[in-house]
């Protein structure tokens, strides 16, 4: 029973740091960050058929948009990061 109380209470302790709560908070309803035109922008991918696991994929504007995708739609929903 220790144990259980131990684990919560680091738990608690790791997911109210000061790393946490020095992320901040994306507007999600204005789009994908602006970055330079050689920037990738990293969305979730739904996992294909007989997997669980989801799959993040990073790419340019440009890329995303040879897939018919909107960086800027879909960011409030899949995005993740934004590298460069």
């Amino acid at each position: 029973m220790a144990r259980k109380t131990l684990l919560a209470a680091i738990g608690t302790i790791i997911a109210t740091s000061p790393v946490a709560a020095a992320q901040p908070e994306q507007d999600h309803w204005t789009g994908a960050p602006q970055a330079s035109e050689n920037a990738r922008y990293c969305l979730k991918i739904e996992a294909i058929t007989g997997s669980r696991l989801e799959e993040v994929k990073c790419w340019t504007r440009q890329e995303w948009a040879a897939q018919d995708v909107d960086v800027d739609k879909e960011w409030a929903k899949e995005g993740v990061r934004v590298i460069g």
